[in-house]
């Protein structure tokens, strides 16, 4: 299964057809259903301007545009050419791009709010644990982290080979293991994959 050793996420972007925004190919969540309710009830209450946020894996930026209305956005990528891809597509004040070297967060200082949508689906289990380990010391106690990951309780992860093996009682055990407290779960709205929403 893909982690960070393989070159998956930017095969998928050399590939893209260099139409519209990188990731809307995977639905716009502005017109697709499932996608308009995770936006509107997984991601805009958190937006607040006197708070910082950051996205993990931001892509061609199909997230982030709903995420510039904190007081500062940190978009966080392993690729540089995705942030060079993001940088094109969105300007602003208030959006800082970070490169980091696998799972870390370097010059991120403390987040209320931390976001990933699409990243995390395709991280083993030790990528994973590694990411929650290092986010501990980003997230402030009391923040909201939302990670978005692979189900492969459900048929339609069983068949996409990119997907890694992953479930909600594994991902639950490592985020629990990493000293948060699980908030809320949503394990029904996608046909792939799972949300969870999490704090300390």
């Amino acid at each position: 299964m893909p982690g960070l050793d393989t070159t998956m996420h930017l095969d998928m972007f050399q590939t893209w057809n260099r139409q519209g925004m990188y990731g809307m190919q995977w639905g716009d969540p502005d017109t697709m259903p499932p996608l308009r309710y995770l936006r509107d009830t997984w991601l805009l209450p958190y937006v607040d301007p006197e708070h910082v946020a950051v996205e993990i894996g931001p892509g061609g930026g199909r997230w982030t545009r709903y995420l510039l209305g904190f007081q500062t956005l940190w978009a966080v990528d392993f690729y540089e050419d995705l942030l060079h891809e993001l940088e094109r597509t969105i300007t602003a004040p208030n959006l800082r791009l970070v490169h980091n070297h696998g799972t870390d967060f370097p010059g991120v200082p403390s987040a209320d709010f931390v976001f990933s949508f699409g990243t995390f689906v395709h991280l083993d289990a030790p990528v994973i644990a590694d990411y929650l380990a290092n986010l501990r010391g980003v997230l402030k106690p009391g923040g909201n982290a939302i990670l978005h990951y692979a189900d492969q309780t459900k048929p339609m992860a069983r068949l996409n080979s990119g997907f890694a093996d992953m479930d909600p009682d594994r991902m639950r055990r490592l985020v629990v293991e990493a000293g948060f407290v699980v908030l809320e779960e949503d394990t029904g709205t996608m046909w792939h994959s799972s949300l969870i929403r999490f704090t300390w």
